[in-house]
């Protein structure tokens, strides 16, 4: 693919700035990186992607929020990493389809704030309730800068590995059609239990029971 460095109409002022051969255990990507300015605000994603964006019907996408303890040092307190896992699967099952890897740790709280949170978390509040405490949104994400990704890579219809119902609207709000919601959803462990019930029944999260 020849590299992009246009901008493209949104709050960003979006351009690619490498590309390069990313060879994986779950098989041969090609990663690309992408900054995106909106006034003095600088942005970071690199983007995985396996197959021709240009053949072929809505790819299987998966927006991925940057998790350090789930997925560098494997932390059972949230599902992170086994979605991640389960996107890159998908995606080589398929030998089709992109992951956006975004900064946005701690449902966009930073991670510091997030680790502040689990200090409120292990005093007994939920995710919500700790983000909430600290003075921010339950989730503070915002998706405008992966549908401005998707858009410069020329990807305006997806099928989206998801359970988020927000990642959704957010996209189709953008301009990204959203044609299938694919379900994301990993095993419950003890440990992760109580905070997928609490994405379930605070953050209307489409989970099955917990």
């Amino acid at each position: 693919m020849e590299a992009l460095t246009k901008a493209v109409d949104s709050p960003f002022r979006l351009t690619q700035v490498a590309e390069a051969d990313f060879p994986t255990e779950y098989g041969q990507f090609r990663i690309y990186g992408f900054e995106g300015r909106t006034g003095e605000r600088l942005e970071e994603a690199v983007v995985l992607i396996m197959g021709d964006m240009k053949t072929g019907g809505p790819p299987l996408t998966r927006i991925h929020s940057e998790c350090l303890t789930g997925d560098v040092f494997h932390s059972l307190r949230c599902d992170c990493r086994a979605q991640l896992e389960i996107a890159l699967q998908s995606v080589a099952a398929e030998e089709r389809g992109l992951i956006i890897y975004e900064h946005q740790e701690g449902r966009g709280i930073g991670l510091m704030n997030k680790l502040r949170a689990y200090e409120l978390q292990d005093r007994g509040m939920d995710t919500v309730e700790a983000n909430e405490k600290l003075g921010f949104a339950a989730d503070s994400r915002d998706y405008s800068f992966s549908a401005s990704a998707l858009r410069l890579l020329g990807v305006r219809r997806v099928r989206l590995l998801s359970n988020n119902p927000d990642k959704v609207q957010q996209l189709e709000s953008a301009g990204i059609r959203v044609v299938e919601r694919v379900p994301c959803r990993p095993q419950t462990s003890h440990v992760s239990r109580a905070y997928l019930e609490t994405k379930r029944t605070k953050m209307g999260h489409l989970l099955d029971t917990i």
